[in-house]
């Protein structure tokens, strides 16, 4: 006699369903833990909303789009409504891999992708950390969701649907030139591919695309040789040649790690062991296009390759954009590789697996942060006290001076935290490399004055060698100190700060 779980036969009789569920369980999960247990934001995610303050063309970190979309939505919803727009790229993403599924292998075979899905890394803990990998990873899924009814389905009318998501997606992140030009390949490939560059759509949407990509085309005519300098040194290195196999290795191992809870999931269903006669839960699929197989592992496995290659040649430490626009299609391609047929062994394990990796990482999060400060007395950086640290400064800063602090410098994440919790929202300030924050200059920096701040050892609190050096007339004031929301055997949060003043027209040179 057959028995299945729950969980089973939701994915048998309602896969739909059971995706939303999933879906909407995890996104909710994941927007509440740091809604109400994160002190600030974690990850890079000050420093994309400190960049998105400043509503730039570009930086150096990439494209705009998901710096201003990040800035928009703090203006009106504040910090839950970043972590509730990360969220929304996650469902997005497994939206546009389900349906891409069930026009492909079925219901049931895109629901058991979209599943799997949850063992991928990037989709879960770090989603909070919004930036332009998350919203990179929602528009690659909708791009090549929409470039298979283009291509796949022969409904010429999406290529502008795929002009409109890969430029917006070229505006998100530099992972859309990857994206593009892996389409380009697929399509110079296969004969479907060919044949549709014969027709007028998408020519025509190459025209959408530029018109809009123009404004950033604009920043990287103006910034060019400063924004790809150190690349083009990189590349005429020998440290390059020698180390690019090195590094190629160690990135696509990056990647691998993200997948583990993939592969677990698909271990514990494969048959390497079972009991001779025991009925198993079984999900059959018509055999799917040859073409549409090819569509699949191409663009699941192609950008990936092309991005790790790229970035070891390029001497970066993670692929252009981040990992996660490259693993969108991971578990959808694994159902693919499976075959037609899909039997579900040790079906009760494989769901017990698959609730600990929904449940387990939030659980462990919220345990660290109520009792690391009791146990090992560590300082998480979401437990940093955002709102009194730039309360502080920005209150001292107006009362000193008469008017709101307007620049800040020094440690990336302790400015960066001040930027956005300050209640004037001063500018984030690169002392250490002033390209990457163009928007504050030596005139800036004279006329408004700005405050440096820096971790502090110790009560005396001196500044940092390069800080001096960068800030020679700058007096350290007395470390301030800060109590943490659950302080246990925690020392404060001491930070070593020191004040520019503003300087009256030819009052004094601004600082080296």
């Amino acid at each position: 006699m057959l028995h299945v779980s729950i969980f089973i036969e939701g994915l048998r009789s309602r896969p739909q369903l059971i995706v939303w569920l999933a879906a909407i369980t995890q996104a909710l999960i994941w927007w509440l833990v740091p809604t109400v247990f994160y002190a600030a934001p974690p990850g890079s995610l000050p420093e994309v909303l400190a960049i998105g303050h400043e509503l730039q063309l570009g930086t150096d970190l990439g494209p705009p789009l998901a710096f201003w979309l990040a800035e928009i939505v703090y203006r009106i919803s504040g910090i839950a409504g970043v972590y509730l727009l990360a969220q929304a790229c996650v469902l997005i993403t497994y939206w546009a891999v389900f349906t891409l599924g069930r026009e492909i292998v079925g219901a049931q075979h895109a629901a058991i992708a979209v599943l799997l899905m949850l063992g991928i890394t990037v989709m879960t803990v770090p989603s909070p950390d919004f930036g332009p990998a998350t919203m990179g990873m929602a528009l690659s899924a909708l791009m090549i969701l929409h470039f298979w009814r283009a291509i796949g389905e022969g409904q010429r009318h999406y290529w502008f649907v795929v002009a409109f998501d890969l430029g917006l997606l070229l505006l998100t992140t530099y992972a859309g030139l990857i994206h593009f030009l892996c389409l380009m390949v697929f399509l110079m490939a296969t004969e479907r591919g060919r044949a549709a560059l014969q027709t007028v759509e998408p020519w025509f949407a190459a025209i959408v695309v530029a018109v809009l990509l123009f404004p950033h085309l604009i920043w990287l005519d103006i910034a060019g040789d400063t924004a790809f300098a150190p690349l083009w040194e990189r590349l005429h290195s020998r440290e390059a040649a020698d180390t690019n196999l090195i590094a190629w290795g160690r990135l696509t191992e990056s990647i691998g790690v993200t997948h583990a809870g993939l592969i677990v999931l698909v271990a514990f269903a494969a048959r390497w062991w079972h009991k001779p006669g025991v009925q198993l839960p079984t999900f059959i699929r018509p055999t799917p296009d040859p073409f549409a197989r090819r569509f699949i592992l191409f663009l699941a496995i192609g950008p990936a390759v092309a991005a790790t290659l790229i970035a070891a040649i390029g001497g970066a430490t993670a692929p252009a954009g981040g990992i996660a626009p490259y693993v969108a299609l991971s578990g959808l391609a694994a159902v693919v590789i499976a075959g037609d047929v899909i039997v579900i062994h040790r079906q009760r394990i494989v769901a017990l697996a698959w609730m600990l990796m929904l449940l387990l990482p939030p659980a462990a999060t919220i345990l660290v942060i109520l009792t690391l400060p009791w146990t090992a007395a560590i300082e998480l950086t979401v437990a940093q006290p955002m709102d009194a640290i730039g309360r502080f400064f920005g209150d001292t800063f107006e009362r000193r001076t008469g008017g709101p602090l307007e620049i800040v410098t020094g440690d990336p994440r302790l400015a960066s935290l001040v930027a956005l919790a300050a209640p004037s929202r001063p500018s984030f300030y690169d002392y250490a490399a002033p390209m990457r924050t163009p928007w504050v200059g030596p005139d800036e920096i004279r006329k408004k004055g700005l405050i440096v701040v820096w971790p502090a050892r110790d009560t005396q609190g001196l500044p940092p060698a390069d800080i001096k050096a960068r800030f020679p007339d700058l007096v350290p004031e007395v470390p301030r100190a800060f109590a943490h929301a659950i302080q246990g055997r925690l020392p404060l949060a001491r930070i070593g700060w020191g004040m520019l003043r503003p300087q009256a027209e030819g009052a004094g040179a601004p600082p080296r």
